[in-house]
């Protein structure tokens, strides 16, 4: 045998690499942590506050203070779902306030001239679906981009509203609206009720239903799910719809609350409907659906509003409060998981 072949022998396998997590290793588990905080930035933010306040006012936790956040909290859960929908579709309802208005002044005027609660109910619905439907017809067949469409109905809305009262509250004393306002189930209000009945609904729908797979199928890629058979304007038109109807629910609520059909457009429900949507981890980019996220990120906004107004912190610092909160939830959607 010769040399040459006594050194073919296999070579030997390289050092394997130093024990421990290492700098790559460090850096993954860090990424995870953050996704974690960014998946369920909702529900643990919920939780510290709650925490906090109740530590700072022994008011927070009181049933009569819980309550009345669930009861607050109810017109902001059912416009958060209602964007959902539509932010799953990777668009945005700017007009979703007005809506209610609409629907709330259309609740008032109807029921000044027929005096039935439930045809004033009906006519509420109808008036906010039919923005829906203009919002959706001008975005899915008219190819307006969402952001220009809303806005302009929001316009339009608004002066509607105005237009229709004079810009004057229409007053509304209803035995109906008094039991809407002040029933209850144990400490939860008929409001939040509903409001929980809506979220159930939709969860079923937008989980369980064709349609709710055909919302993110055309909110992650329209040219996909349009190849795959999805009738992609037939959905983005029905977001729209079902966003308004259920502004148009949320109006009704509205009226109980404050006791009249107010014609002044509150930004406060548009803007934190969609705080509350970023809050529970629905990407603004479409595709990625959530309705427990968001009803959670309505009851954060609510509890945080609610502890400052306890603690005496002034109005003025609110709105900075919610902002910084938001911001905070939109820069950790980075790090969620796709």
């Amino acid at each position: 045998m010769s040399a040459a072949s006594t050194n073919t022998a296999a070579p030997s396998p390289p050092a394997a690499a130093p024990a421990g997590p290492g700098r790559i290793s460090a850096s993954v588990a860090e990424a995870r942590h953050i996704s974690f905080w960014a998946e369920n930035a909702a529900p643990i933010g919920l939780v510290a506050l709650v925490v906090v306040f109740s530590i700072l006012t022994p008011t927070f936790l009181t049933p009569g203070n819980v309550q009345a956040m669930l009861v607050a909290a109810s017109i902001l859960v059912i416009l958060a779902v209602a964007q959902s929908f539509v932010i799953t579709t990777g668009g945005i309802d700017l007009s979703i306030s007005a809506t209610m208005t609409v629907g709330a002044v259309s609740f008032g005027l109807v029921f000044q001239a027929v005096e039935s609660f439930w045809v004033a109910v009906l006519a509420a619905i109808l008036a906010a679906t039919v923005i829906g439907v203009i919002n959706g017809l001008l975005i899915a067949k008219g190819k307006v981009t969402d952001f220009i469409a809303t806005l302009g109905t929001l316009g339009v809305a608004t002066g509607a509203a105005l237009i229709l009262t004079d810009g004057k509250p229409i007053s509304v004393f209803s035995p109906e609206l008094l039991r809407l306002t002040t029933g209850k189930i144990g400490v939860v209000g008929y409001p939040f009720v509903v409001a929980v009945v809506v979220g159930v609904v939709a969860w079923f729908v937008m989980f369980r239903t064709r349609y709710g797979l055909h919302v993110q199928a055309v909110g992650g890629s329209e040219e996909a799910a349009v190849a795959n058979g999805v009738k992609a304007a037939r959905v983005r038109i029905a977001v729209y719809v079902w966003g308004a109807a259920l502004a148009g629910l949320a109006s009704i609520l509205l009226v109980a609350r404050i006791g009249a059909a107010e014609p002044a457009i509150n930004t406060n429900y548009l803007l934190n409907s969609i705080a509350a949507v970023v809050l529970g981890g629905v990407s603004l980019t479409g595709g990625r659906a959530k309705i427990v996220g968001p009803i959670l990120g309505a009851l954060l906004l609510t509890a945080l509003t609610n502890g400052l107004t306890l603690l005496a912190v002034s109005q003025f610092y609110q709105p900075l409060a919610v902002g910084l909160v938001v911001v905070l939830a939109a820069l950790l959607t980075r790090f969620q998981k796709r």
